[in-house]
């Protein structure tokens, strides 16, 4: 390429020369001298042969001294001595020596000495195309409105070329663009007004900033050229509104989470610049809209929070409808929406309810009744929300499901009022979370009694002791049945239903020893029992001479439908008092005769002894004068209606006291010789007998003995003649009556050593008994046992005591029957309202 363009340079130094040649034989024609050269030539280059332009010989130049005047700047050319040529001596530049002029041509004065003369030579530099075109600045910044219409035209200041002629014809191109292009106006002006034409709408948000290269070609040739760089800034306007990166947001939540827990961060865009891409985000609408209030949104950042807390089993979803807008005028706006779905968590304990209650529940129900409906339900889902019941506990009663959440608390059981009256169910629900929630609801089933239980003793028999001669109307026990129904069913009304005594009660009378009485006697007639408090009482004060045992039965009944009733039986035993003083039996066909002076002795002895007097008449009795010691002389008869130590008499010579010639047997009442009787005890003696029983306190009486002394003739004469007794006296000889006197004594002894060791043994049982129970028994025995009858021999009559044990002998009498009876033990009553003054029977009922 240099190769070529120095040829091209070559060329055109030739032409120009040619020219230059030219122009100064035209120069010297008319009588000045023109040369014309391009600018930028190089220095030495012959502009022209001056000298010889101007007429000098070859040599002449130096001897005459050619040179060229300086005009105050310094020339560009200068001409050679030797050759007296015109040579380029320094760069010639066009635009710096002419600028736009045209032509441009240089002034030279050409001083020629010896002789003195001056030419005027005019030099011409012509122009290259040596210069670009030059744009007053390399960038160009432009603002254009993005709403600019197509067509619109924004002028350009175009740029310059410092050549002139058709290399400053400048040209003007645009880098490629589909909204922009340049146009030049066409006009004859000499500087044409450039502009840059929009073709097609702008959008700011698409291309903010246009960048163009501007480009100015002058005519040379080669053609030069010069660029600008166009920055083509967009203005704004509010013309996009704010996008969100999402049309839809989905969230999910557990519903227990906190106040202020971010639920999601919407995030919309504005392409616009400023205040036009400025966003605001704001809640515009909620569903459902009761939930306003539950949601908040930063109106710069668009962060949405909690408020409140979320309830899954009041909303499950949630739809947020949120709003970006810009700050434009008007403001625009895009939106969203953000669906938030609520989890479940097992924060809701299972609900049991109750539907129906039918209470109270009889205790005759049927197995599968229905007792309860009950409603389970639990707010939450899924396994949270499933739900499994049962009862606790686990019986009389079970659940039953129905259908869904329904269940029926039935009877798995019979029920049985007296051993539960009343049952506390629990009815437990339990929800499948983890961890699982529990509730439980409590039912109170009263059972409803029927009657179903008669009332039934606490013993089958009650043993009861009763000292005779009580009062009527005295408390003998009190008698208790349970029955554990309630109410009517269980009030217990008591009677005597059955039993009595036939004739076994009579009693001896004391003057005639017949038995009185007989016949049957009701129990009702002796005793009665209250209806309500089942206190046992006497009609009548009873009389163990007339009844000794009393058996009957009493019926407790209850109030129910129908009615039940149960029976224990009582045997009541009679306890004897020493209400009857000794009876004496005079002899048969006897004419007593009543003393003064003996009844009156009579009573002072029985007040000295502090017992009860009965006088009866003087017997009679005979003694042979000589009888020897230990003759009976006669036999005291007398018997006691009473019983046990109350019928054990004893005998005691009152009077005469001391060493008279009689005495008397203790027990057998035998009236016998103490020592061999002789004539100086005198005819007649009369002996003051006392006849004492055991009871406490005792009860006597006295007889009155006159006892004879005659002859052993005499003696055996009056016997047929006196009573009964006195013969059998009188014949103490022949040993008639003393015989049988002699045998009950023989008897009574062995009877009282037989009594003795009987105690002993009872005692001894006793003791062993005391010290096993640590406490005396009461009064009434706790369960019946066998009552033990002991009846008298033929001549006499014992009973068995506790205390003690003695014999009673009655000669030639009736015998009686005694009873052997051991202290009863009624149970306490059942604890209740009652006082333990109603509930204990009082001591003075209960006998020992």
């Amino acid at each position: 390429a240099a190769a070529a363009a120095a040829a091209g340079m070559g060329e055109r130094c030739c032409a120009a020369v040619r020219v230059l040649v030219l122009q100064a034989a035209w120069a010297l024609a008319g009588g000045q001298v023109r040369y014309s050269v391009p600018e930028e030539a190089k220095a030495g280059t012959v502009v022209g042969r001056l000298a010889q332009d101007l007429g000098l010989e070859a040599g002449e130049a130096e001897a005459r001294r050619l040179r060229l005047v300086a005009q105050g700047r310094r020339a560009s050319v200068e001409v050679s001595g030797a050759s007296g040529a015109l040579l380029v001596s320094s760069r010639l530049d066009r635009e710096e020596l002419c600028g736009k002029s045209a032509p441009c041509a240089l002034r030279l004065e050409v001083l020629v000495e010896r002789p003195l003369r001056v030419f005027h030579v005019q030099l011409e530099v012509t122009d290259i195309n040596d210069n670009a075109p030059v744009f007053p600045a390399a960038r160009k910044n432009l603002s254009v409105a993005e709403l600019s219409v197509p067509g619109s035209r924004f002028p350009l200041e175009g740029a310059s070329d410092a050549d002139i002629g058709a290399n400053a014809q400048l040209s003007y191109t645009l880098s490629p663009s589909e909204h922009f292009r340049i146009e030049q106006e066409n006009s004859d002006s000499r500087s044409k007004s450039l502009f840059l034409v929009l073709m097609k709408s702008l959008d700011r948000e698409t291309i903010p900033v246009h960048r163009l290269v501007l480009t100015a070609s002058d005519g040379g040739r080669p053609s030069l050229t010069g660029t600008m760089e166009l920055v083509i800034s967009v203005l704004d306007v509010n013309d996009n509104a704010p996008q969100f990166n999402q049309s839809v947001y989905n969230v999910v939540l557990p519903e227990d989470a906190l106040e202020g827990t971010l639920v999601v961060r919407v995030n919309a865009t504005d392409l616009d610049l400023g205040i036009y891409g400025e966003v605001v985000y704001e809640i515009d609408t909620v569903f459902p809209p009761s939930a306003l209030d539950v949601f908040s949104i930063d109106a710069n950042t668009g962060e949405i929070r909690l408020k409140d807390n979320l309830d899954f089993e009041a909303i499950t979803l949630y739809d947020l409808y949120v709003k970006a807008k810009d700050k434009g005028t008007p403001p625009l706006s895009g939106h969203c929406k953000v669906v938030l779905e609520v989890l479940d968590v097992n924060d809701n304990a299972p609900e049991v309810w109750v539907t129906s209650l039918s209470v109270p529940v009889a205790e005759d129900a049927s197995v599968g009744t229905v007792v309860a409906l009950l409603s389970v339900s639990d707010r939450d889902s899924g396994a949270n929300g499933r739900v499994r019941c049962w009862v606790w506990p686990a019986s009389p009663f079970g659940l039953e499901a129905t259908f869904a959440g329904s269940y029926s608390l039935v009877l798995r059981e019979a029920l049985d009022r007296e051993r539960v009256s009343e049952y506390e169910v629990e009815v437990r629900a339990e929800d499948g979370g983890a961890p699982a929630l529990r509730a439980s609801r409590g039912l109170r089933v009263p059972v409803s009694d029927v009657n179903d239980n008669a009332p039934a003793f606490a013993q089958a028999v009650y043993t009861v002791l009763a000292r005779e001669n009580n009062a009527a109307g005295a408390e003998l026990a009190r008698l208790w049945a349970r029955d554990p129904d309630e109410a009517g069913n269980g009030r217990v009304s008591y009677s005597v239903w059955e039993g009595g005594v036939a004739g076994g009660g009579a009693a001896l009378s004391p003057s005639s020893g017949a038995a009185v009485g007989g016949g049957w006697r009701a129990a009702s007639s002796y005793v009665s029992v209250d209806a309500e408090s089942g206190r046992l009482w006497a009609l009548q004060p009873l009389d163990y001479e007339e009844l000794q045992v009393l058996q009957f039965e009493v019926r407790a009944v209850d109030a129910g439908e129908p009615p039940l009733c149960g029976n224990a039986t009582v045997q009541l035993f009679v306890l004897d008092e020493n209400d009857n003083a000794p009876a004496l039996l005079p002899p048969a066909g006897s004419a007593p005769e009543a003393g003064g002076v003996a009844a009156e002795a009579a009573e002072a002895a029985a007040a000295a002894a502090g017992g009860s007097v009965s006088v009866s008449g003087t017997l009679w009795a005979w003694a042979a004068w000589g009888a020897p010691a230990g003759q009976v002389v006669a036999k005291i008869r007398a018997v006691d209606a009473d019983s046990g130590y109350n019928a054990w008499l004893r005998y005691e010579l009152w009077e005469p006291r001391g060493k008279g010639p009689f005495r008397v047997g203790l027990y057998s009442g035998e009236v016998s010789t103490a020592r061999p009787l002789d004539e100086a005890d005198g005819p007649r003696h009369t002996l003051l007998i006392v006849v004492r029983d055991h009871g406490e306190p005792a009860r006597s009486a006295t007889a009155t003995l006159s006892v004879s002394l005659l002859e052993a003739a005499e003696a055996a004469l009056a016997a047929p003649a006196g009573s009964s007794s006195s013969s059998s006296l009188s014949r103490a000889a022949a040993g008639a009556e003393m015989g049988p006197g002699a045998a009950s004594a023989a008897t009574n002894v062995w009877l009282v050593v037989a009594i003795c060791a009987v105690s002993s043994l009872f005692l001894l049982a006793v003791v062993l008994y005391a010290a096993s129970r640590w406490a005396p028994r009461a009064a009434v025995l706790s369960g019946p046992g066998p009552t033990t009858l002991v009846c008298a021999s033929e001549v006499g009559s014992w009973s068995y005591s506790q205390r003690h044990s003695r014999s009673l002998c009655v000669a030639d009498g009736a015998g009686k029957s005694d009873l052997m009876v051991f202290s009863p033990n009624f149970p306490p009553p059942p604890p209740g309202p009652s006082s333990a003054k109603d509930t204990q029977p009082e001591p003075s009922a209960l006998l020992d």
